[in-house]
């Protein structure tokens, strides 16, 4: 019977638990789930989702990542969680179902964006389960797909979400000399199932301090509007929008703009026709401007 030995790493207001163990249970890239369905191949993580508080699961090769809703502190429920991991990992229970070793084909598409600098390719497959940017090499030491892209002489930014990678250029190159090349190597990286990330970025200061539950009502609100109405908006165009800060007396909301959004010549119009716009007809008296930090 093997020993597992479980450690926590938890922080209060995060909705983030870590249960770290000290041997291999998981894949080497991480595999997110969203809801019970999803975990049909993973009976560890349908047992973890029968818990009333826990929201979403992430797995990887040593780790158990778990998102509490708002419904209770971590402090009153972490070493329940513990110990339940412990007893079914030590009664051999399976972790993730192995999966036949078919290769599935790898389709990826060159879909351009309202910045010119940027180019955004989609694959008919998850890769990731949050946001990540990368503004060189350095940054992407966890990220083997976005290291190989930076070998490129042309690439300056990149960032993956979801389905898609978008890479800024520098401008020696032109996008119609090497788009080809480009998303045959995402491609081919993608279908060869090679790990596009080793770790999960848990620790995204701006996420963390979404996910606090040290904002205001005010705060909230606009976090909530953003990831509702903005978001799905922008990742369309291969890019991305998070909250930083609110000042109450000026009435500024500050946001990180990412991906293709970021020096993009059209994000001040959007930023004041559409983003600003909508935070003042959905937040009357609340909101006088939005301005991005990075822009």
């Amino acid at each position: 019977m093997k020993i597992f030995r479980l450690t926590t790493k938890s922080e209060k207001g995060n909705r983030w638990a870590h249960f770290e163990v000290d041997q291999e249970i998981g894949p080497k890239e991480i595999v997110h789930f969203k809801n019970i369905d999803e975990a049909k191949g993973a009976p560890l993580i349908q047992q973890l989702f029968y818990l009333p508080f826990v929201k979403s699961v992430s797995l990887s090769e040593k780790k158990v990542s778990v998102e509490r809703f708002d419904i209770l502190e971590w402090e009153e429920v972490i070493d329940e969680v513990k110990e339940q991991l412990q007893t079914y990992l030590k009664e051999g229970g399976v972790v993730i179902e192995t999966q036949r070793n078919d290769k599935i084909p790898v389709s990826v598409y060159a879909e351009s964006t309202p910045n010119p600098a940027v180019m955004k390719f989609v694959a008919n497959k998850p890769l990731v389960s949050h946001s990540v940017e990368f503004k060189n090499i350095d940054e992407a030491k966890n990220a083997p797909l976005a290291q190989k892209l930076f070998h490129l002489p042309f690439v300056k930014e990149v960032f993956i979400d979801a389905n898609y990678v978008s890479i800024t250029k520098f401008e020696v190159t032109e996008w119609e000399e090497v788009v080809m090349e480009v998303r045959e190597f995402i491609r081919a990286f993608i279908e060869e199932g090679n790990v596009i990330l080793t770790e999960a970025p848990i620790a995204i200061e701006i996420d963390q301090k979404n996910q606090s539950s040290n904002l205001t009502a005010t705060e909230e609100q606009i976090v909530s509007i953003l990831d509702e109405y903005i978001k799905p908006a922008v990742a369309s165009d291969g890019g991305n929008i998070m909250f930083d800060s609110y000042d109450e007396v000026e009435k500024e909301v500050h946001v990180v703009l990412q991906g293709a959004c970021s020096g993009c010549p059209s994000s001040t119009f959007t930023l004041k026709n559409g983003i600003e716009t909508m935070l003042k007809e959905m937040m009357p008296g609340k909101i006088a401007t939005v301005i991005a930090v990075n822009g």
